[in-house]
């Protein structure tokens, strides 16, 4: 199969990568005409991903009409408030056919879309039963090395998602399948915002109790919020939702984790972003979650506290005060005395 990958990030790059290794031709796009010299002459994303070694089926391309052309599979794989832009400067050059595989996770910070839906409204709806996602716990440094890893691959086609497993797997890389597309993108966009409350809390020099708390009832305000838009619960408990939270929240790779631990050390936002090379998808997501919240009448307590920290200058201390103080109720609704 012909693969393009459109976005020479790390997450970009490593899917060629992955692709590549198991004798996949693919065409990477890449925006910046000073990484893609990089690239050519070193075979290495010293940028993104640095100190792995490109194979020669990876071909990078400045030129977007180049990277799509006669291609059967194409991966989207830039931040996601790129989405939109990317996706409108593809349109009339994706090749009829041809799959589309967002790798993208977040949501649109001012409509609050997801990235499928931001896709459908620049592609056209009949563009959907080609749409796939894919979301999981998806470290790029660790693909880009051959370490053993799992992801899911959602559509509401199954032909598509089988498409983009059989496309995608490999011996170290193992795609499952999941028909329940808002469910595996709410995962992957929503576990960004608890990474950062994860990261604040070992920032403050806090306990592995509060983590655990914070990540259990994180899960809990995900799993709330994504069947208020239509996912299934069960979703939430797979590699999409509880396999990512949980390496988002502990992981060294994790720039949400970092940003959050640098936010706990008593760092200011705009600096710790702007000393970043990458994007912390969890910031933009909280202000589109917590809108969402209040939209749906969803409860999301942990969401509403970190927007607060990170956007009204709310103290994390007085933060964690607060939610420990909240009236008390039942663990699960459904379970009460």
């Amino acid at each position: 199969m012909r693969v393009a990958v459109i976005g020479a990030g790390g997450w970009g790059t490593a899917l060629a990568i992955s692709l590549a290794g198991k004798g996949t031709q693919v065409n990477l796009w890449v925006r910046n005409s000073a990484l893609y010299k990089t690239i050519v002459l070193k075979r290495v994303n010293e940028t993104y991903l640095p100190g792995v070694k490109l194979p020669p089926a990876v071909r990078p391309t400045l030129e977007l009409a180049e990277a799509l052309q006669e291609r059967e599979m194409v991966i989207l794989a830039v931040p996601s408030h790129g989405v939109r832009d990317t996706a409108r400067a593809m349109r009339g050059l994706l090749p009829p056919q041809s799959i589309l595989v967002c790798a993208a996770k977040g949501l649109e910070e001012n409509s609050y879309l997801r990235m499928s839906q931001v896709l459908e409204q620049e592609l056209g709806p009949s563009f959907a039963p080609r749409l796939a996602v894919i979301s999981g716990p998806n470290h790029a440094e660790e693909v880009s090395r051959g370490i053993p890893t799992a992801t899911v691959a959602a559509s509401t086609s199954g032909d598509t998602a089988r498409l983009v497993q059989e496309a995608l797997t490999s011996p170290s890389f193992r795609v499952y399948t999941n028909p329940d597309l808002i469910g595996v993108e709410m995962g992957g966009a929503l576990k960004n915002i608890i990474a950062l409350g994860a990261g604040i809390i070992e920032g403050l020099g806090l306990g592995d109790n509060t983590k655990a708390a914070l990540v259990t009832r994180g899960l809990v305000e995900m799993t709330r919020l994504g069947t208020a838009l239509g996912a299934r619960a069960r979703t939430f408990t797979g590699l999409s939702g509880l396999g990512d939270l949980y390496v988002t929240c502990s992981s060294v790779h994790s720039r949400n984790r970092y940003v959050g631990l640098q936010i706990g050390q008593g760092k200011i936002l705009g600096e710790i972003l702007a000393g970043m090379k990458m994007v912390a998808e969890g910031v933009h997501t909280t202000r589109a979650a917590w809108a969402l919240s209040r939209q749906t009448g969803v409860e999301m307590p942990i969401t509403g506290e970190i927007y607060r920290v990170l956007f009204e200058g709310k103290s994390p201390r007085a933060a964690i005060e607060e939610l420990m103080q909240r009236s008390t109720k039942p663990e699960m609704e459904e379970i009460a005395f």
